[in-house]
């Protein structure tokens, strides 16, 4: 079967053709006004012939199936993309299924079923980008409730002698506002990849993620934790964040998989293919929808 993925980034659209679990066509676009971008999108997907189209998209978003507003994007403070009708658009320009999930979650399904949680029903994946999301499985399933886990929004505490009042529009020092590439160049005055020769940026970056990290550890238990997004591409972050992640657990947590912390936070394994064949996936397999 001939899938159609979009990776919906406020960034950037990443659109693709999955079959059989390989990725066999892939294009980049700016994330415009949806004016602008729509329309490629759906060029894109119609000369490609997909039969069905699997979409991880940027949020907030109503995955209610039973709500008047499934599909759509709901208070993003992107703009031109508040309450805008992502699903439902692509479904009547492509007359083709249409399954959505979060970006962040199908990137924790496609690490759970082809890269470094295969075998595991229950994992979280952290994106460290613009802003910072979090998708997580259990059983098998993605987490739905009322809507998605919104986990880059937990509050976080501020560590001692850090001023900054955060970057998050709309919560502040909430662990967005304080450890995302935005939160970055907010206290620092530069981008982060132009920093990966200073220790002191990266020591308070990985003790904020740990906070984040325990909190999902503590709340879902999960059996590994990915750590992806261009912020977790600086090789010294990942083992900054887990000796924070060993030492704010304080042993509560023992058990041998968390023991094993250069095993149990670990980065992506599928060269940025994660939420594409997640969204193969959501088409695939519906079920892990709930």
């Amino acid at each position: 079967m001939r899938i159609g993925a979009l990776e919906a980034g406020g960034t950037k659209m990443v659109c693709a053709v999955v079959e059989e679990g390989q990725v066999t066509e892939r294009i980049s676009l700016p994330t415009r006004s949806p004016a602008e971008t729509m329309p490629e999108i759906i060029e894109y997907f119609a000369a490609q012939q997909v039969e069905a189209l699997g979409v991880g998209s940027f949020g907030p978003l109503d995955l209610d199936r039973n709500s008047p507003t499934w599909g759509y994007i709901t208070a993003t403070p992107k703009d031109g993309w508040r309450f805008y009708d992502l699903a439902g658009e692509l479904q009547r320009a492509l007359d083709i299924p249409v399954a959505l999930d979060t970006d962040v979650n199908c990137a924790a399904l496609g690490e759970a079923r082809f890269g470094s949680c295969v075998g595991l029903d229950d994992c979280v994946y952290i994106t460290v980008g613009t802003g910072i999301g979090m998708g997580v499985l259990c059983g098998g399933r993605l987490i739905h409730g009322m809507q998605h886990p919104e986990l880059g929004h937990i509050p976080v505490a501020p560590v001692f002698g850090d001023n900054y009042q955060g970057c998050c529009p709309y919560h502040g020092r909430c662990l967005e506002g304080m450890a995302s590439g935005s939160a970055l160049r907010g206290r620092w005055g530069i981008p982060a990849q132009e920093m990966a020769d200073r220790p002191e940026v990266w020591q308070l970056e990985a003790e904020y993620l740990a906070q984040g990290i325990v909190t999902c550890i503590l709340a879902y238990a999960p059996r590994r934790i990915v750590l992806g997004g261009g912020v977790a591409h600086q090789p010294q972050l990942l083992p900054l964040v887990r000796a924070a992640v060993t030492r704010q657990l304080a042993g509560y947590v023992s058990t041998e998989v968390v023991k094993d912390m250069d095993s149990y936070i670990v980065a992506p394994a599928l060269n940025d293919n994660q939420a594409l064949l997640g969204c193969y996936e959501l088409v695939r397999d519906p079920s892990v929808q709930g």
